[in-house]
């Protein structure tokens, strides 16, 4: 519990940003989620949210929250934004296909804040975790628990664009120097949603009769593999990892003997430090084009320390 405090000061704190109005008033901010698709989008929503209504009540943003399934109808959201009169928008998609919408807005005078995803566009900002680092984490812990011989599979999720490239790049060139005899199997699924680890964990251990580790991009990605591994019955996997920082996947950190599992902490919260970077950039103030939180490795042997019983969303 302590280290979750922490971390939510630190991601407060990791920029040097004290919200204010602009001159003229409070500023319009524009937030557009994605449709939750698994419980992580749903803790940037509920984030997003309570954070803007905090500062809202304050009378330093007006704010509209928007929903989408895609990049189509987000860069349709971009349009009703601007007829709102929207000075930033703060974006967090989980496909690729922004680029053209959001240039657009940036060329039109927007502050344009993107978290977690990489959009090329001239101008852009972003608050990102370390997705790299999460992949070297997974390759080092995967390493530590099986050796440096064996098969490895990946659950890969090409759709989020940005956020599967850096974290399986992270991964790979990891093994490469610390484990170049592992054999690697390459998976995909559409979504980091657990329905969908479940289903590509089950085809992976169909058509592998022995393997010793999953490397799992996202938490309930790993939370459907391993009811896949017990609804196996195998018992020949050593490890796996996952990233996000699910409370439901801590519990399984906790109380799993069979499986060996561990979690890179990217946490939602990381969608407060957007809304300030928007503030700050139409302020006129000096922001970072990129913004990078470092994450942090949960393990059995810490897990404890970051349960958090009073956290029901994600």
């Amino acid at each position: 519990m302590k280290k979750v405090l922490a971390l939510v000061l630190a991601l407060m704190l990791c920029i040097s940003l004290i919200p204010m109005a602009s001159a003229e008033g409070p500023i319009k901010v524009a937030i557009m989620v994605s449709t939750v698709t698994h419980g992580w989008v749903g803790g940037v929503a509920y984030h997003a949210e309570a954070y803007a209504k905090e500062l809202a009540a304050a009378g330093t943003i007006e704010y509209k929250m928007y929903t989408s399934g895609n990049a189509e109808e987000m860069s349709a959201q971009f349009d009703e934004a601007k007829l709102w009169g929207a000075q930033a928008l703060v974006i967090a998609p989980q496909w690729v296909g922004m680029e053209v919408a959001a240039q657009a807005a940036i060329d039109e005078g927007l502050a344009v804040v993107a978290f977690d995803m990489d959009i090329p566009a001239n101008g852009i900002y972003k608050v990102t975790g370390d997705n790299e680092s999460m992949g070297v984490a997974g390759a080092e812990y995967i390493v530590e628990k099986i050796g440096t011989t064996g098969k490895v599979a990946t659950i890969e999720v090409p759709s989020s664009g940005s956020i599967n490239e850096l974290r399986l790049k992270g991964f790979m060139e990891t093994m490469a120097k610390i484990a170049p005899d592992v054999e690697i199997l390459h998976y995909s699924a559409p979504s980091f949603a657990a329905a969908d680890g479940l289903t590509v964990t089950a085809d992976i251990l169909t058509a592998n009769p022995q393997l010793d580790a999953i490397f799992s991009e996202d938490d309930e990605t790993s939370i459907g593999a391993l009811q896949a591994i017990a609804d196996a019955g195998r018992t020949d996997i050593k490890a796996i990892t996952g990233g996000g920082g699910a409370q439901t996947y801590f519990a399984q950190i906790k109380e799993r003997t069979d499986v060996a599992a561990s979690s890179a902490l990217y946490s939602p919260l990381m969608i407060k430090d957007c809304i300030n970077v928007a503030i700050a950039a139409v302020n006129g103030e000096s922001v970072e084009p990129v913004t990078v939180i470092p994450s942090q490795i949960v393990r059995a042997e810490n897990v404890d320390e970051y349960i958090d019983p009073a956290n029901t969303i994600y």
